[in-house]
């Protein structure tokens, strides 16, 4: 059997490197996690001509410095995973700043084919790179794609495969004296107690002579007081020799060799005039103009979501549950009445009613990839940068905010971009107020309910509903962290860097295959945490033996009575809201299936039971506790394993649900001394 290929996709944010993924794997990918920790580890696999390509999509970063997780993950899997190539993609359109990384990769003697990609966008910028030249100097193979058209792909896997049974490359910059020489003591010392070897042995030398702390802590530095001692020594003999620390003269030096490569193989011509992405950037990231634009493209977006999604492409689904119910109804006539409670109240009437939503689903990250990309949502977070520093956050903390508006828990994951303790732990803290896609469908049954056939002018009622409940978790959010900033955390002052990419057309393929990976995650979650849920409350809701299933008098019931007194002054007092919200602590798409359950109706039917026990003004407030309240059991976990506190996790609990509560009763006393129902 034919040895499987390790193929891994390295590369600076922007780069191009999950386009190319996607091209590559298409759906032959899976997402998990790396070991340990939380960031996304994305695989998948390609047979050419034969022979099985294993892809590894490492996180972006722009050097080895290992000073993220991100960093640390890509470093971590390249000294000890040892992949058999590395595909660095390159940016052709920035190829200098991109080659500090490629130095790094070929100080590691690992085998790499050097991906020119996006080699289009560089040439529009008149920006034309000798390949062959390029491919000589650094002794790599170099091949120009363009990810997006699926250009010279073959040919970069072609040469991948080339290098399975080659010789490793040998490469050495030259810091001239005295750095040189410390380098050799320190991989020889590396080498003789069996830390590293060859391969590794350069790369982590320089690591150390840098004062890397993950290389450091990766050789366990301190139990090894040869190596220690040479370290620090080396370090203080260059000082003293250089004028200055290691670091800096070492990344000079690389400075130095990149600017020769570009001297020997890039011409730049004259760019005739702005490009498209300077002109669209004048108005998209405005002073005065990047934020509204902003918060219309978003709500553009939530009224294609609710109109198209959810009300067109919604009812065809909704039709077909129906004809469903009716037909298992029908097959079921004789059966006994648990057995037809179960199917139609708890599978049709419960699950049903969350995969109803899956149109909605759909829409909605097809036109959130659409924007991420394109390039915009780089461009939300920088203009969200000036209102997040107006509070006194760090602007970082708008990326975890949009992201978030995916999936709390992804929101949460991505604070680990952020540079200091304190605003880690605010955007931890404040990242499950943004309306995530776990409560869409909560707000299209109430909204398609008792807003959807009004108007607001000539905009639909429901899709503004939809619009407000995203910008007030958006306030919530940034008044919650500005709080959190000047009580609970110290005030500590950072500073917001972004790259901000291109403009581009997403292909199609692009946008079905991220649409279908974010949907796909919640027709799994309908089909095992919610149907767990549901069958759990099926059982609650049937005992004791002999009560009407559903009813007052059932343990549901009696526990949902128990908790609705606390719900009154918000306008939903009733023990199915309750037992709603409890549930929703779970998962929030099971607040739709408990009600379905505890109504025994599908989505279609439901908007009408609800009706009974909602008036629009309580709708509208129990909209803002779903929002609002205690994050779900995910989010909850993901808190307590970012913040390595049961204590913080419980209090992100605790503190939304207050929060949650107050504005829900806020909102609907305020409603009715102003005449509203």
């Amino acid at each position: 059997m034919a040895k499987e290929l390790n193929l891994a996709l390295v590369g600076n944010p922007n780069c191009g490197k999950t386009s190319l993924f996607n091209v590559l794997t298409g759906s032959r990918q899976h997402v998990g996690n790396w070991p340990g920790v939380t960031v996304e580890r994305k695989e998948g696999f390609v047979k050419y001509e034969g022979k099985d390509l294993r892809i590894i999509d490492l996180p972006g970063t722009y050097s080895f410095s290992a000073s993220s997780e991100d960093e640390i993950i890509a470093v971590q899997y390249i000294l000890q995973d040892k992949p058999d190539v590395v595909i660095n993609v390159i940016d052709s359109g920035n190829i200098e700043r991109n080659l500090y990384l490629t130095v790094q990769l070929l100080e590691m003697n690992t085998k790499v084919v050097l991906a020119l990609n996006m080699i289009d966008e560089a040439e529009k910028k008149q920006i034309f790179i000798d390949q062959q030249k390029l491919a000589k100097l650094l002794g790599v193979p170099v091949v120009a794609t363009v990810a997006t058209k699926s250009t010279g792909i073959m040919e970069m896997l072609e040469r991948a495969v080339s290098l399975e049974h080659s010789d490793r490359p040998s490469f050495r910059l030259d810091y001239g004296q005295p750095v040189n020489d410390v380098l050799q003591e320190i991989a020889a010392i590396l080498e003789d107690l069996g830390i590293s070897d060859e391969r590794a042995s350069s790369l982590l030398a320089i690591k150390l002579l840098e004062n890397d702390d993950y290389a450091k802590e990766f050789v366990q530095l301190d139990k090894h007081d040869l190596l220690k001692e040479t370290v620090q020594a080396g370090r203080e003999r260059i000082s003293a020799e250089i004028g200055f620390d290691p670091e800096i003269h070492m990344a000079g030096k690389r400075y130095e060799y990149i600017n020769y490569l570009i001297k020997e193989c890039v011409r730049k011509g004259t760019a005739q005039g702005d490009d498209l992405t300077e002109k669209i950037d004048r108005i998209a990231t405005n002073k005065w103009l990047g934020i509204p634009l902003f918060f219309l493209i978003m709500f553009l977006l939530y009224m294609i979501t609710m109109t198209f999604g959810n009300n067109f492409l919604g009812s065809y689904v909704e039709l077909g549950f129906a004809l469903l119910g009716e037909y298992v109804a029908g097959l079921l006539v004789n059966a006994p009445e648990l057995v037809r409670s179960f199917f139609i109240d708890a599978l049709i009437g419960g699950v049903g009613a969350v995969l109803v939503f899956v149109p909605l689903m759909f829409t909605m990250f097809f036109l959130i990839s659409f924007l991420e990309d394109s390039g915009y949502m780089a461009r939300a977070a920088y203009v969200m940068d000036r209102l997040m520093n107006a509070v006194g956050l760090h602007g970082k903390t708008a990326v975890a905010m949009i992201v978030g508006s995916g999936c709390n828990v992804a929101g949460i994951m991505s604070t680990r971009t952020l540079d200091t303790k304190k605003d880690r732990m605010i955007g931890i803290l404040i990242s499950p107020f943004i309306s995530c896609s776990a409560r869409l469908p909560v707000y299209a049954l109430f909204a398609a309910a008792f807003f959807g056939n009004k108007k607001v002018g000539i905009l639909p009622a429901s899709g503004l509903v939809f619009f407000s409940l995203y910008v007030l978790g958006i306030l919530v959010a940034v008044v919650a962290g500005k709080v959190l900033s000047k009580t609970v955390f110290k005030q500590e002052k950072s500073y917001f860097v972004m790259e901000l990419p291109p403009y581009r057309i997403p292909t199609l393929k692009s946008l079905f295959i991220h649409m279908w990976e974010k949907t796909e995650a919640f027709v799994k979650k309908a089909g095992t945490i919610i149907f767990a849920i549901v069958v759990l409350l099926w059982i609650l809701s049937i005992f004791p033996i002999g009560v009407t299933p559903g009813s007052y008098e059932s343990l549901l019931g009696k526990m949902g009575s128990a908790i609705a007194p606390l719900f009154s002054p918000a306008g939903f007092g009733n023990w199915e809201s309750a037992v709603a919200l409890i549930v929703g602590i779970g998962a929030k798409e099971a607040i739709v299936a408990t009600f379905g359950l505890v109504y025994g109706a599908g989505e279609e039917m439901l908007s009408t039971v609800l009706a009974q026990y909602f008036t629009p003004l309580s709708a509208y407030a129990f909209m803002i506790m779903t929002l609002l309240y205690s994050p779900c059991a995910a989010t909850f976990g993901i808190i307590k394993k970012e913040t390595n506190s049961l204590k913080w996790a419980l209090f992100s609990g605790v503190y939304s649900f207050v929060i949650g509560w107050s504005l829900a009763v806020l909102v609907y006393q305020v409603g009715r001394l102003f005449g509203l129902s």
